[in-house]
C-alpha cells in the first residue's frame, strides 16, 4: 500500500518519518524548493533565527518527545528585565510588565533544525521538492497526481499535510462533495496572515539596560515584540508581528523604514540599525496563504477535522497538518498532532 504525502511541512515529515521506521511505502512531495512548511530559519553568522514558529510550551509531549529522540536540545525564552510599551501617540515607557512569552522554550538550531533533521533521515528516493500538486484523479486502480511540471506520481492513498484552504485549489477527479471543500475552505490557515521582522545585533544592548526585549506597541508597525536571541553567544536579535494589515504592507521598503524607526523609538539609536533586517510576510506566501487568509485573526480559531472532511473517496483521502488537530490546532505541536492521528487511519 503505497501513501503519497502532499506537503512536507513538520506534520508531513513526521508522517513520512512514521511511516519509514515502519518499512511501509511512501513518497512525500513539496512544492517549495525546500522543506519544512511554514518552519523557517534564517542563519546570520552563527545565530539561527526563526521567521515562522519559534516556541513551544510544557504540556505538549509530542514535540518534547520528538526533540529528544532526534538529539536536538531546547532552551528557555529570554525574558529577564523590563517590558517596553509604545502607546498610541508613539510614547515609550520602560517598566514592569508581563513577558507574555515567560516559560515558552526554543530550540537550539532554530525550529528548522528540527525540520532539517527529519528530511535529512528520508532516503532521496523517498522525498522531491519543488513538486506542486495540481490534480489528483482516483480510479479504480488507484491515485494519480499530477505536478506543475506535468510529471505524475500514483499511488494507493493520499494525505494532504497543508493547510486545508491550499488542498481546496487542487483539481479532484472526481470531485470532492461541496461540503468538503467547504469545510476545507472555512478552515483558517494557521499564521497566514502573519507577517514578522527579526533585527539581528552585534551585542544585545537592550539587556545591558534592563530590558528584557518584550514590547508592545499601540503604534506599529510591530505590535508585540520579544527577544529572539540565540541559546548563548551572538549575534543576538529582536523579533517583532507586524500589525498593519496586509493591503498596507506590500511595500517591502517603506515597512523596513518604519520597523526601524519604531526599533529606535522602543530600545534606542542602536536599535535603528541593525546588522541585518530580516521580513517575512507569510500573506503574501503562495504555499501558505489564499485571499481568504489575508485578514489576520483576533482570536485563536477554532481547529480540528470537520465531519465532512473524514473519509472521502472511500477512505483514500486524508488530512493532516496543524489545522486540522482536535487538541493543539494552531500549534507546531498539533502538526505532531495531526501526523499521529491520520497514521493510525492510514491502510499500511
Amino acid at each position: 500500500m503505497k501513501t503519497l504525502i502532499v506537503g512536507g511541512g513538520l506534520s508531513g515529515l513526521a508522517l513520512a518519518d512514521a511511516l519509514a521506521a515502519n518499512g511501509h511505502d511512501y513518497v512525500l512531495v513539496e512544492a517549495r524548493e525546500r522543506f519544512g512548511g511554514r518552519i523557517k530559519t534564517e542563519h546570520h553568522g552563527a545565530g539561527y533565527f526563526d521567521m515562522g514558529p519559534a516556541w513551544f510550551w510544557p504540556g505538549q509531549p509530542r514535540i518534547a518527545a520528538l526533540i529528544d529522540r532526534l538529539g536536538l536540545e531546547k532552551f528557555n525564552q529570554f525574558t529577564e528585565g523590563n517590558l517596553t510599551v509604545e502607546d498610541k501617540q508613539g510614547q515609550v515607557q520602560h517598566g514592569r510588565g508581563f513577558a507574555s512569552m515567560e516559560g515558552s522554550w526554543r530550540l537550539k538550531g532554530g525550529l528548522g533544525a528540527l525540520s532539517q533533521t527529519l528530511a535529512n533521515r528520508l532516503p532521496e528516493t523517498r522525498k522531491r521538492l519543488n513538486a506542486p500538486v495540481t490534480a489528483l484523479s482516483k480510479t479504480d486502480e488507484g491515485i494519480t497526481a499530477t505536478l506543475g511540471n506535468g510529471d505524475t506520481l500514483t499511488a494507493d492513498q493520499v494525505v494532504l499535510a497543508l493547510p486545508p484552504r491550499l488542498a481546496a485549489e487542487i483539481s479532484f477527479t472526481p470531485s470532492l462533495p461541496s461540503e468538503a471543500i467547504q469545510s476545507m475552505r472555512g478552515l483558517a490557515t494557521w499564521m497566514a496572515g502573519q507577517a514578522k521582522a527579526l533585527a539581528v545585533y552585534d551585542k544585545p544592548f537592550w539587556r545591558e539596560a534592563g530590558l528584557s526585549g518584550d514590547a508592545i506597541s499601540h503604534f506599529g508597525p510591530m505590535v508585540e515584540i520579544h527577544d529572539a536571541s540565540s541559546a548563548e553567544g551572538g549575534p543576538y536579535a529582536l523579533f517583532g508581528f507586524i500589525g498593519v494589515p496586509p493591503q498596507e504592507r506590500s511595500n517591502e521598503q517603506v515597512l523596513r523604514h518604519q520597523l526601524q524607526a519604531q526599533l529606535g523609538r522602543l530600545f534606542g539609536d542602536e536599535a535603528a540599525k541593525p546588522a541585518k533586517l530580516y521580513v517575512k510576510d507569510w500573506a503574501f506566501d503562495p504555499h501558505t496563504s489564499t485571499a481568504a487568509d489575508t485578514k489576520p485573526h483576533n482570536t485563536h480559531p477554532t481547529y480540528g477535522m470537520p465531519r465532512a472532511m473524514r473519509g472521502l473517496w472511500d477512505k483514500k483521502l486524508y488530512f493532516a497538518g496543524s489545522e486540522v488537530a482536535l487538541q493543539f490546532g494552531g500549534y507546531i505541536e498539533g502538526a505532531l498532532e495531526a501526523a499521529e492521528t491520520v497514521l493510525k487511519t492510514l491502510e499500511v
